[in-house]
């Protein structure tokens, strides 16, 4: 017998996973098999794979549960190449998405899902640009300079060599549950000659790695919730490669941007991605909100035989 297995499709911003309905923990989802769904010429093609599973069904959601016994389910994200990620911005929007075609949230009111970064909350809001489309919003919970108050002064902790670019850059770390490292470049130009095709080298580095943000700082603009930053934003996520868009990402990119400018940057930032736009919002408390579209595009039955080839067992 032919051996299947169900999957979703979607995206945020361009930012795209591959999801699995495993409510009951009854999927091994080995690097192997992440791999091969995530093939984009083999397989379905994505930037990562997302596993909704029941909370209680993994050993890492009982943090989850401890910290809000309202994170029934559980967000196990994998990067393209099989590695398992603490989290995703992009993909917590997509999966609350995908939880509400499951009949899991009624779109209304705050959706609590586990991560391993933590609890994240999700819910509808008016899009910011004035676009007919539904948004969500996710509370991203604490970002920080890993270099503190120090590296705040400085502007830098690291410095980042990209291909395309002529000499190695100063750029601030900036964690958000997962690692980032922002360079700032002068112009819209000099974004688009850099490289991303390999991985920036970053010194130091982590021993976990890092995602690297370039951004060019756009000014401001005014909108109907009033002043806003404008960030333009490319990105290389570790155990990837360059994508269309990253949610943490953008959050590190705003959250580097404000920290350069001072105590009058504004609050409320767009950040522009090659995939569309997203909306990054300080929270007190020294948390930050994202928030942008997301879509679900496709449900297909997967043939496993052919997708692993007899390499891989799920």
């Amino acid at each position: 017998m032919t051996r299947s297995l169900a999957v979703t499709k979607g995206h945020g911003t361009r930012n795209d996973f591959v999801l699995l309905d495993d409510r009951d923990g009854e999927l091994e989802l080995g690097e192997g098999l992440v791999r091969a769904l995530a093939d984009r010429r083999s397989g379905i093609g994505c930037d990562g794979v997302i596993r909704l599973v029941g909370t209680h069904r993994l050993p890492e959601g009982a943090q989850s549960l401890a910290e809000d016994p309202r994170a029934r389910w559980f967000m196990d994200y994998r990067n393209a190449d099989g590695s398992l990620a603490q989290m995703c911005g992009n993909g917590v929007r997509v999966v609350a998405r995908f939880a509400e075609r499951l009949g899991l949230w009624d779109g209304t009111g705050t959706w609590a899902v586990g991560t391993r970064a933590g609890v994240r909350y999700v819910t509808r809001v008016a899009c910011p640009t004035g676009a007919q489309e539904e948004w969500y919003a996710v509370d991203m919970g604490p970002w920080h300079l890993p270099g503190g108050a120090e590296s705040s002064a400085a502007g830098s902790d690291a410095q980042v060599e990209v291909k395309g670019l002529d000499t190695a850059r100063p750029a601030l770390r900036v964690d958000l549950g997962n690692p980032h490292t922002v360079l700032a470049l002068a112009d819209p130009a000099e974004l688009e000659a850099a490289d991303l095709g390999s991985a920036p080298v970053v010194s130091p580095l982590a021993p976990e790695g890092t995602n690297v943000e370039l951004v060019v700082p756009l000014g401001e603009r005014t909108t109907a919730e009033g002043t806003v930053g404008v960030v333009r934003m490319r990105v290389h996520e570790r155990g990837v490669g360059e994508t269309q868009s990253c949610g943490t990402g953008a959050c590190a990119a705003a959250m580097a941007v404000r920290t350069w400018m001072g105590a009058e940057a504004p609050e409320s930032w767009l950040v522009e991605v090659p995939g569309g736009v997203v909306g990054v919002r300080l929270l007190p408390e020294d948390r930050v909100e994202l928030s942008g579209p997301a879509e679900l595009v496709a449900t297909v039955t997967v043939d496993l035989d052919a997708l692993l080839d007899g390499d891989e067992r799920v």
